[in-house]
């Protein structure tokens, strides 16, 4: 009995591993099989086709990236230089001795001392004149006895070429009488800026004894670098403005000077303004802001942009969600914070406006450019 129960165990066992061996595979023997073949099921094609995307290499990034638009901005092209506040030439006037003579009073006796048109300067002697004076007079009193009108003229021209004041020879003709003095007068109103007689001096014809300058007009000699002359024909518009003076002046262009100072390689651009308030003093240092005509450049900005090997890179955005592209694009610098693009993107585009270093990063590890 013991030994039937002991065969029928083992033939449990065997048939049990047998059945275990076809589940995987195998026939009873334990020999292998051919495996049992899945039939799978084809996806259903989804009618929505996928937008296809061109092989283009691209770098990810998905955090800490900001974008911005690419945009038209009007501007005008600004530039800034510097010069100097100097008298205008043709408001400087000499005063001159057309004879000889000698100061008896000097009343503008200090240089920058302010005077008005028609003001006594100095009251001087002159032999010669008080002799024209005299002649004058005499051809009065003869064309009152005979008329000589002809000899009452030539003294009185001859008085004039003198540069004797029409108001002195009146003076003459009404009092009928001869002063031993004569006046010189101030033919502008304006500043000494040169005095060449003190009290009790004698002087010569044609010496200068005076100068004059009125400063209702000033010139700004402003110093431009070569490379900056290119661009000088565009500038329309100049605004000055002086340290110390809570005023800017306009200012219009007068004359850019025909030679350059060899010892600065600077060109000389002169600047007209009005100074009838009188704030602005030759020999102030000032600065000119000039700008050109508003014009539309497709820009972006500075940090949006970036340059390697020679060649400037802005990285676009795709379609897909943290991709950005490489762009090779031309650009040339606007402002302080904008660049005009020459070419590569188009008004709208979405590039990157922060985080070039790591963009360029990943770009070199993926050998993108």
């Amino acid at each position: 009995m013991y030994r039937y129960t002991i065969i029928l165990l083992f033939i449990f066992i065997t048939t049990a591993q047998a059945e275990m061996k076809c589940e995987a595979g195998k026939c009873s023997t334990g020999k292998e099989t051919t495996t049992k073949e899945v039939v799978k099921k084809e996806p259903v094609k989804s009618t929505i086709e996928k937008p296809k995307r061109e092989h283009t290499p691209t770098i990810e990034q998905l955090f800490n990236v900001r974008t911005v638009k690419v945009t038209t901005q009007k501007s005008a092209h600004k530039q800034t230089n510097y010069g100097y506040i100097v008298a205008e030439d043709s408001l400087k006037t000499d005063v001159v001795a057309w004879y000889s003579g000698f100061v008896e009073s000097l009343y503008a006796d200090t240089l920058y001392k302010k005077v008005t048109k028609g003001e006594t300067l100095a009251k001087v002697y002159s032999p010669e004149v008080y002799k024209a004076k005299q002649n004058y007079l005499n051809s009065i009193r003869f064309h009152a006895k005979r008329s000589s009108p002809a000899m009452v003229k030539s003294a009185r021209i001859k008085l004039e070429l003198l540069n004797v004041s029409s108001q002195e020879i009146d003076r003459i003709n009404q009092t009928q009488k001869v002063e031993k003095y004569t006046s010189i007068i101030a033919p502008v109103s304006g500043w000494i800026f040169e005095k060449n007689i003190n009290q009790g001096s004698s002087f010569s014809s044609k010496k200068k004894l005076f100068q004059i300058v009125s400063l209702k007009k000033v010139w700004m000699e402003v110093k431009l670098y070569q490379n900056e002359l290119e661009k000088l024909n565009a500038f329309k518009d100049f605004t000055v403005k002086v340290k110390g003076i809570n005023h800017t002046f306009k200012a219009a262009r007068s004359l850019l000077y025909p030679m350059l100072d060899p010892k600065e390689a600077t060109a000389t651009l002169r600047l007209e303004l009005d100074n009838h308030e009188g704030l602005l003093k030759p020999g102030m240092y000032a600065k000119v802001y000039a700008s050109a005509g508003t014009a539309s450049h497709l820009v972006i900005p500075r940090t949006a942009a970036m340059r390697k090997n020679g060649t400037w890179y802005a990285f676009l955005a795709t379609e897909f969600k943290g991709e950005y592209e490489p762009i090779q694009i031309e650009v040339k610098p606007l402002d302080n914070t904008y660049f005009e693009l020459l070419s590569g993107l188009n008004e709208g585009d979405t590039i990157v406006n922060n985080a070039l270093f790591m963009m360029d990063s990943d770009a070199q590890i993926n050998s993108i450019y």
